[in-house]
């Protein structure tokens, strides 16, 4: 077998960026990546290839804002924050999920 994966199930990217966004006030790119890789004790990784599209798709549907800024090392980068559009989609994002575990967790304890 190949080397271990750690891809995202598709749909769950934009529940781990909503929730690290309620998380804190405003975070750039790298940061919501490293938030997530960090949290998940390094078993979930989010590519820029998936970010950025899901984060420029999420500004459209109103659940983030973006804004220019400066980070920590001085450069230049796009900071985003949850909008109340956004902490709505997180709970129906979180109500899915929770529904998903659920019946995926009763098929794999079935005997």
């Amino acid at each position: 077998m190949g080397a271990k994966r750690n891809d995202i199930l598709q749909g769950t990217l934009v529940l781990l960026i909503l929730k690290t966004l309620a998380s804190q006030k405003r975070m750039h790119g790298y940061a919501i990546t490293n938030h997530i890789q960090t949290v998940s004790a390094q078993l979930l990784r989010v590519e820029e290839g998936s970010l950025y599209p899901a984060l420029h798709r999420m500004e459209q549907d109103g659940w983030v804002r973006a804004e220019w800024g400066i980070t920590e090392r001085n450069r230049d980068a796009r900071f985003y924050s949850l909008t109340a559009a956004g902490r709505k989609q997180l709970e129906k994002e979180s109500e899915s999920w929770s529904r998903l575990t659920e019946g995926v967790g009763r098929v794999m304890s079935f005997a």
